[in-house]
């Protein structure tokens, strides 16, 4: 029964895209080029003192990076490595620190520890490791 149900997946499947029409579908270049040009400049906003202040409009659009502690970063992932917590104070997606958990404590407790000595190690500029998607931060 399985393969009579993937047998038909499959048929479907391979109907669907024969009977898709590539050639109507076309770029219009010109609404594109017309949508840039009609587009709004936006200027970056970044908190100094308490205050607002905006970044003037031909400042170059940099990211602002908000300075993380070398020693925070250290002792969260001494004590709560295994939840990810130093993961989410570097800025790490939520999905890292779940994996960390999903895999009893970042691949029994391993994953943790690579990052403590890798924190370490580079005490002096941990920005690679600030906002890093990556499961491995290394």
């Amino acid at each position: 029964m399985k393969k009579v149900s993937l047998a038909i997946c499959l048929l479907l499947a391979v109907f669907f895209v024969k009977s898709a029409n590539a050639s109507s579908y076309s770029i219009d270049m010109n609404s594109i080029d017309k949508m840039f040009s009609e587009a709004v400049e936006t200027s970056m906003v970044s908190m100094n003192a308490g205050a607002l202040s905006t970044l003037p409009s031909n400042a170059p659009a940099t990211a602002v990076v908000k300075e993380k502690s070398f020693v925070a970063a250290v002792l969260l992932d001494f004590f709560l490595g295994g939840f990810g917590v130093h993961r989410f104070y570097l800025g790490t997606k939520t999905m890292t620190g779940v994996g960390y958990i999903l895999t009893c404590g970042g691949i029994f407790g391993i994953v943790p520890f690579v990052d403590l000595i890798v924190l370490i190690v580079d005490n002096d500029d941990i920005s690679p490791y600030i906002d890093n998607p990556k499961f491995f931060m290394w």
